[in-house]
């Protein structure tokens, strides 16, 4: 018989945005004695995103020990509980992947949420300023004692310290019980035009079509993943050069294609069609401010990398609900790819400007029911010699 657990979270900032931290306790549903305790100082952060990285903490802890339980929600944030109800929508771009990725952890039929008074969520609020103070330290929380079996009044604690909480699985280190990954083969298009010039080439631009050589690719592209014979799906950019590429593949497979606005280019503004070159000699303060900063601009563009990141991540966490446990084709852009790409290693915003992805290469990345992610491989284009 599934069990029924009480989750708590709760997240804090002190600055709004600034240090942040968030924690979360999982309670046995009809004894309320506590089961897990999470804490994390995340860094710089508004309290809205602290509050639902405990809530994704509370969720995959809950399911950790028991996949098929009931979960109660309680949080002390309005605004959490009513949009993860469904009655309000959620606007923010910080928040909607970690909305998204909360929604995956467990099936919807599963949690409820409901909204408490603050004090009544005393031990999440704790542990959120546990692993505040602990970032002040340049430290990281830890467990330091085994709270009581009790579920009502202060929790006491034992003498003896909790063993640290073991590093996050990933990679070859992945355990096997873990289940099977859902793995995200990454195919950037084939070449257009613009490609063999560099020029710039977004979502709000001339919108391309494979060249010849863009088709060959798409079909050589085709063949080596046919002959792998693994993917099950496949998901693509709504831009024509991607639609093209993936429809290549597609009719090999016997598959239809999926798309999915969030895997498009990103914006480039009046960068659209210029080169590197150009760009640098008509907007040079603009370029080298984007360069330099995630959250910059292309001259007249609406996006940034940090507004990339957040709509990839979205796209990201649907796919991975829709086709747990698959191998799906995901065939997008240049920085879309680098950015799921990052996102998986956890590398820093930057990055993006590190990688080379050649037209019509293939990446691959599978994900964990843990939560982690593994790169398998970057800028493969063995299949085009």
């Amino acid at each position: 018989m599934a069990g029924r657990f009480i989750v708590e979270a709760d997240g804090g900032s002190r600055g709004n945005p600034g240090p942040a931290g968030y924690g979360a306790v999982v309670r046995d549903g009809d004894t309320g004695q506590i089961l897990v305790e999470a804490a994390e100082f995340i860094g710089r952060a508004t309290n809205n995103v602290a509050e639902y990285r405990g809530l994704i903490a509370g969720l995959k802890a809950a399911r950790d020990l028991d996949p098929g339980a009931t979960v109660d929600v309680r949080m002390d944030s309005k605004l959490v509980v009513e949009q993860m109800s469904g009655r309000w929508k959620v606007k923010h771009p910080d928040m909607q992947p970690l909305a998204a990725e909360a929604r995956t952890i467990l099936p919807r039929g599963q949690v409820s949420y409901t909204w408490i008074p603050r004090e009544r969520n005393k031990d999440a609020d704790r542990l959120a300023n546990e692993a505040m103070d602990a970032g002040k330290r340049g430290e990281q929380w830890q467990p330091r004692a085994r709270p009581a079996a009790t579920a009502t009044g202060p929790e006491t604690v034992a003498d003896e310290p909790l063993p640290a909480a073991p590093a996050p699985r990933a990679g070859w280190a992945a355990a096997a019980d873990l289940g099977t990954p859902t793995t995200l083969v990454l195919l950037r298009h084939g070449e257009t035009a613009l490609t063999p010039q560099k020029r710039f080439s977004g979502s709000n631009g001339s919108d391309p079509a494979l060249s010849e050589k863009g088709s060959w690719q798409a079909e050589r592209a085709a063949e080596a993943l046919a002959a792998r014979g693994t993917v099950q799906a496949v998901v693509a950019s709504p831009m024509l050069r991607t639609r093209q590429t993936a429809e290549a593949v597609a009719v090999r497979l016997g598959l239809e294609v999926r798309i999915e606005e969030g895997l498009r280019e990103l914006d480039f503004g009046d960068w659209e069609g210029l080169t590197f070159a150009e760009v640098m000699e008509r907007h040079p303060d603009d370029l080298n401010a984007w360069l330099a900063s995630p959250k910059a601009k292309p001259t007249g563009s609406s996006e940034s990398l940090t507004t990339l990141a957040h709509r990839v991540g979205v796209a990201r966490d649907k796919i991975l609900a829709r086709y747990a446990g698959k191998t799906v084709l995901v065939v997008s852009h240049v920085s879309p790819i680098k950015t799921l790409v990052r996102l998986a290693l956890g590398a820093p915003p930057d990055t993006v400007h590190r990688m080379e992805l050649s037209a019509a290469s293939l990446c691959a990345v599978q994900y964990y029911a843990d939560g982690n992610a593994s790169l398998r491989l970057l800028n493969d284009t063995g299949h085009l010699r």
